[in-house]
């Protein structure tokens, strides 16, 4: 997955315009779909102001079907807080977390 720093919502007449342009271009549901997501994803991730993507192609190649999922959810969601591959708590105590646990 490539950084991303920005989640830019679109207009609903743009993600409308989108679905269109999938719907033609894809006969089958899921395929469709993914077409449109991943198009969305193209025109809404951005990194240090510059687009991440060139395009739904580059999108499909480089994310995962749950990563898209993750990015979509955080777009409807406002979108506009950073990305983070992984969030690390600085204070966790794993020692004392398993001892808790009886792990």
């Amino acid at each position: 997955m490539r950084d991303i720093d920005e989640l830019r919502p679109m207009t609903a007449g743009r993600l409308l315009e989108l679905w269109r342009e999938s719907r033609e271009a894809a006969e089958d549901g899921l395929e469709r779909t993914l077409l449109c997501n991943a198009r969305v994803l193209a025109d809404c991730c951005f990194f240090q102001g510059e687009p991440v993507y060139g395009g739904e192609t580059e999108v499909l190649a480089d994310l995962t079907g749950r990563q898209m999922e993750t990015l979509l959810r955080r777009l409807a969601e406002g979108g506009a807080a950073a990305v983070q591959r992984e969030t690390v708590n600085p204070a966790f105590d794993r020692e004392r977390f398993e001892t808790l646990w009886g792990v």
